[in-house]
């Protein structure tokens, strides 16, 4: 893929692993994109400037919440996490009620994942590789 880094050799990533690469580094050039708009919006004194600027970061955000969500429905650990954290009243950092059903709803399933190759997806904050240490 022209222009993008990835950190392991391109032969061992599955196809689901390079789409969500993709979306991944996009969103990333999305919200730098946004970024940058921001900046020269409040450096510029022209108004007609500042509001050509101010509709292209707009498009900018609707692109990142588009990639967004293709994520979502395509990574069902970010589905979780996105239900649970996302448009929410309460305070950001509670996260009680995740903690509490990944421990509660996975303590049956330690070191099973339902991931997929190139979906991660274990839920209980395990890799999916197991336990290390050996059966007793």
């Amino acid at each position: 893929m022209a222009g993008e880094t990835l950190h392991e050799e391109r032969a061992v990533l599955t196809k689901e692993i390079l789409d969500r690469h993709r979306a991944l580094s996009t969103i990333m050039e999305e919200l730098e994109a946004i970024d940058w708009y921001d900046q020269r919006i409040a450096a510029s004194d022209n108004a007609e400037l500042r509001a050509v600027l101010t509709h292209n970061r707009d498009e900018e955000k609707e692109h990142a919440s588009m990639l967004l969500e293709w994520v979502r429905r395509h990574d069902s650990a970010f589905d979780r996490q996105m239900s649970a954290q996302l448009f929410n009243k309460g305070a950001i950092r509670e996260t009680k009620v995740i903690e509490e059903a990944a421990s509660a709803g996975k303590a049956g399933s330690a070191g099973k994942s339902d991931a997929s190759p190139g979906k991660v997806s274990p839920g209980n904050g395990s890799l999916g590789v197991g336990s290390l240490r050996a059966a007793r």
